[in-house]
């Protein structure tokens, strides 16, 4: 009877997590498509013109593509080869697929308020990026500063060596890897994400500059987000975690909260089989 009895509890701890992981309020650590930059030429496109059929398909194929893919490039040149579009989409790493789906549908909903027939445009989201032009800028290095966003200065006795744990979590960056790197220094950390089309070295020359906008730019706060043309790097100070949620930008808080979740489950599952 007892042993029925915790199996019951544990069956409804489960439930209760689960139902806990999907809701909004879960949801709101990391709002992935919220709106941090956009930009577009003032030069429009004729309403009904060829370059608008292609545009169309290549946003098409992008969206379509984001439900397999964390990154994709096109050309569409389907209703006329002589004005090609040219695009691509990038979501954060950490994204599960439907989640970069739903971004870059978002950010395609974006471009058309804020860009309408625009013959090239980009939209950055939280956890995604899409651009398009008629200008072939697939592979093509990028260090132009989009955007940049300071925190504030830490007050106290919590700035102490605060300067040094930035460029030790920075230098991290810096040192390598993949298209998406991590770097720690103390109670700093640090992500970076390079755009899919990019080589080892375009990325590793991206980052460096970015990195370069956020110790030069930012001083000593609390965290900093910046954008180049074909990276994003940033940093933040742990507690910032606790305290305000740091430009809206929390890429690990989820899976904190999905390993407590776990925890708790095996815990409690291995004292219902006791």
């Amino acid at each position: 009877m007892q042993e029925e009895m915790h199996q019951l509890f544990f069956l409804f701890f489960l439930f209760f997590l689960l139902f806990l992981l999907s809701s909004p309020v879960m949801a709101s650590f990391d709002d992935y498509t919220a709106f941090v930059y956009v930009g577009c030429p003032q030069s429009k496109y004729t309403v009904g013109s060829p370059y608008q059929s292609n545009v169309d398909s290549l946003l098409t194929s992008l969206v379509n593509a984001a439900a397999t893919s964390s990154y994709s490039d096109f050309t569409s040149s389907a209703a006329s080869a002589a004005s090609p579009a040219y695009g691509l989409f990038q979501c954060r790493t950490d994204l599960s697929l439907s989640d970069c789906a739903s971004c870059v549908r978002s950010a395609i909903d974006q471009l058309s308020t804020l860009c309408p027939s625009a013959t090239g445009a980009g939209v950055q989201l939280k956890g995604c990026l899409l651009r398009y032009s008629d200008d072939s800028f697939l592979g093509k290095p990028d260090t132009t500063l989009l955007y940049k966003k300071c925190g504030s200065v830490v007050a106290g006795g919590d700035s102490s060596g605060l300067p040094g744990m930035r460029d030790a979590a920075l230098s991290g960056l810096s040192a390598g890897g993949g298209n998406y790197r991590v770097g720690a220094g103390g109670r700093v950390r640090a992500l970076a994400q390079c755009v899919g089309d990019q080589s080892a070295k375009q990325c590793s020359d991206c980052v460096a500059a970015a990195v370069v906008q956020l110790k030069d730019g930012c001083g000593d706060v609390d965290g900093g987000d910046a954008y180049l043309g074909k990276c994003h790097a940033s940093y933040w100070f742990d507690d910032v975690y606790s305290s305000r949620h740091f430009n809206g930008d929390q890429p690990y808080a989820h899976r904190s909260w999905t390993a407590i979740a776990f925890s708790c489950i095996l815990s409690i599952g291995t004292l219902g089989w006791v």
